[in-house]
């Protein structure tokens, strides 16, 4: 008589589960994490290389279009002391920035301020939304170099100007911005303030302003944009010092390195602070772009 079979092991039931153990990090991972470096890194050794390129072409003369060195020594010179010369016209580049820096700051600084306190006031009272608001539209599609020399007729050549010139290119951006965010704070939300008893100001300070915070925020952005996109303007009239008059003397002499330098600055110059505002938006009004 044969036994009975023997049950099977337990090993035999059930699959085997020694699984490799996944790398924690793939290269797909890897490129999420790293692009955010690696592409702009990567966009300017493309613009470094095709400008080389160009430069080296013999398409344009290298006073209308230098090869990047020549920027590079011009950039040394203007930040050093060279046989003899302290920076450019007597000031380094740095403190041609920080000059232009201070103005851009006092300027939009007054522009912003006043393009708030507009832009509330137009927001809720209907009739100075009525009244002002066609001479900021005017205002805004005013370039520059429009009321330029009339401020220097008006102020001297001296900073007021400048400073005035920087204020009203900054107000019209947030005083728009401002009105419209106002406008659009839900009617709700106000009415349910005051059925719980809040004051005129208590709507304002509690309601409207974290309301239209955000949009606000967005165009003081806009603001000190525009106040960059104007500082040569600004600095045309004895702006030395100051980067936009460095870059307007260098043009007088056909001295486009310098003048890349220049543009260069201002423009690394905006990226920082408007990262900066960024930086405070995300702050400020975290719950911006969530549900």
């Amino acid at each position: 008589m044969s036994g009975s079979p023997s049950p099977p092991k337990s090993d035999q039931l059930t699959p085997s589960t020694d699984v490799p153990p996944q790398p924690h990090s793939s290269v797909g991972d890897l490129w999420v994490r790293t692009r955010h470096v690696a592409l702009p890194f990567g966009s300017l050794l493309l613009f470094l290389v095709l400008w080389q390129l160009l430069a080296t072409s013999g398409t344009w003369s290298e006073t209308l279009v230098p090869p990047p060195a020549k920027v590079w020594d011009a950039f040394v010179n203007v930040s050093t002391t060279h046989d003899g010369v302290r920076g450019y016209n007597g000031t380094y580049l740095i403190e041609h920035l920080g000059i232009s820096l201070r103005r851009i700051a006092v300027g939009a600084g007054i522009g912003i301020a006043l393009g708030v306190l507009f832009g509330l006031l137009m927001g809720t009272v209907g009739w100075v939304r009525s009244l002002f608001e066609p001479w900021i539209t005017f205002l805004r599609t005013l370039p520059p170099l429009a009321y330029f020399s009339l401020l220097v007729i008006w102020l001297g050549i001296d900073e007021e100007p400048k400073i005035t010139l920087l204020a009203v290119a900054a107000f019209p951006p947030v005083a728009v911005s401002t009105t419209t965010a106002v406008a659009a704070v839900p009617k709700s939300l106000v009415e349910a303030a005051r059925a719980l008893g809040a004051s005129r100001w208590d709507v304002v300070r509690d309601v409207v302003v974290p309301s239209a915070l955000p949009e606000t925020l967005t165009g003081i952005r806009l603001a000190v944009g525009v106040a960059y996109s104007s500082l040569v303007a600004a600095e045309l009239v004895n702006g030395l010092p100051g980067i936009g008059g460095m870059v307007k003397d260098a043009a007088n002499y056909n001295n486009t390195p310098v003048v890349l330098v220049g543009i260069i600055a201002i423009g690394i110059s905006g990226l920082i602070i408007d990262g900066l505002l960024l930086r405070l938006e995300r702050a400020v009004v975290p719950w911006r772009g969530r549900a």
